[in-house]
């Protein structure tokens, strides 16, 4: 038995279940979805830095996390929100974490896209200085032979006098792209920032300027990863995608309807949930694999209530869970992220995504998970 708080400090006895849950082996690629993970960084806890410093990152088990996924069939997403990108991670970080990861998909073999984005400018810009800022980091994803994932920027959302700069941007990207990229809208929910970004706070409105976007330059768009964690929403501009566009889906509240479809279409997948959920998610998908879409819904829908916790708000915050439970699974030796990130969440909070984590059969440990949860409590001072 474990005592954990809930929400009103109040301590509750708790059983953890003896064995992990067991999943189908990882025999074979992906076939019905195409499925990436953002992936998080491990902070190197031994480094003497402050939060406004940059990033000291433990490279050895940061690329061992990738390898990971990759081992379960999934594709990574690179430095993207979940690797803390703006949150403790700076752009020299971030080049340093795409060159390091894309050279070990090559020798991996392992699918991988990276973000492209606008965060090494730290002041105020035009937006040609946002556009050159992007051509700088677009050449060193492509250096890699990674998919570039055009991430919403920040200092674009600040630029804008309108909607009509964001196609003149766009536009100019997609034309120099040497392979079709991968466009993110990422919603304020994520990032207070990018409010209003494609030229309006109307999502109608911005619906519109994303979709010109697309249908001007279709053969060099792979797809949308859209988190805007409204599913309706999602569908109805899946609907109205070119053919050949992949839709990935990024909102970690509905996942499992939207890789599951509809008689109309589906959507992949670019999940910051995944991180956790990586061997689960994959033995989910390949039910959809086998034809078994029953399968797929009865493995992935119990694993909501852990993603909705996890990505509640401040939803930007989600990556203090992931952490947390990349430590209790054995991933890494410690939980300390870049930019002190590990404080930003409560104890209670912690300790009901260990109890749904736990309930799933995630840990392949349960009993090192439940020894470290204890760890963390007694640092609390909640007695065991």
């Amino acid at each position: 038995m474990i005592r954990l708080p809930d929400a009103t400090g109040a301590l509750r006895e708790y059983r953890p279940r003896a064995e992990p849950a067991v999943f189908a082996p990882a025999d074979a690629p992906l076939a019905s979805r195409v499925v990436y993970s953002a992936a998080h960084v491990v902070a190197d806890p031994f480094a003497d830095v402050t939060p406004e410093e940059p990033a000291a990152v433990d490279w050895e088990r940061t690329l061992a996390f990738r390898r990971h996924l990759w081992r379960q069939g999934l594709g990574v997403a690179e430095a993207m929100d979940t690797a803390q990108r703006g949150m403790g991670l700076d752009w020299a970080g971030a080049a340093e974490l795409i060159r390091r990861s894309g050279a070990e998909a090559k020798a991996e073999g392992g699918l991988i896209a990276c973000g492209v984005g606008t965060d090494q400018l730290t002041g105020p810009a035009t937006t040609a200085e946002v556009r050159a800022a992007y051509e700088e980091q677009l050449a060193v994803v492509e250096e890699t032979g990674a998919r570039p994932i055009l991430m919403a920027s920040r200092a674009l959302a600040q630029a804008a006098s309108g909607p009509e700069d964001y196609p003149a941007v766009y536009g100019e990207l997609l034309r120099q792209a040497a392979q079709p990229v991968i466009l993110h809208w990422l919603g304020p929910m994520f990032d207070p920032a990018l409010t209003g970004y494609w030229g309006s706070t109307d999502l109608d409105a911005a619906t519109e300027t994303f979709l010109e976007i697309i249908a001007a330059h279709p053969e060099k768009v792979d797809g949308v990863k859209v988190s805007l964690l409204d599913a309706g929403r999602e569908v109805a501009l899946r609907r109205r995608l070119p053919a050949g566009v992949r839709c990935y889906t990024g909102d970690d509240f509905h996942y499992p309807e939207l890789i599951a479809g509809d008689e109309q279409g589906y959507s992949d997948a670019l999940l910051g949930i995944f991180d956790p959920l990586g061997p689960l998610a994959a033995h989910a998908v390949r039910r959809l694999d086998a034809g078994d879409p029953a399968g797929f819904r009865a493995v992935l829908d119990p694993t909501v209530a852990l993603s909705r916790h996890l990505f509640r708000a401040p939803t930007r915050y989600y990556k203090t869970g992931v952490v947390f439970l990349a430590w209790l699974a054995g991933h890494q030796e410690h939980f300390t992220m870049v930019g002190g990130l590990q404080s930003a969440r409560s104890l209670p909070h912690l300790a009901r995504a260990y109890e749904l984590a736990d309930g799933l059969g995630l840990f392949p440990d349960p009993e090192l998970a439940r020894g470290r949860m204890s760890q963390l409590l007694a640092l609390h001072g909640v007695p065991q």
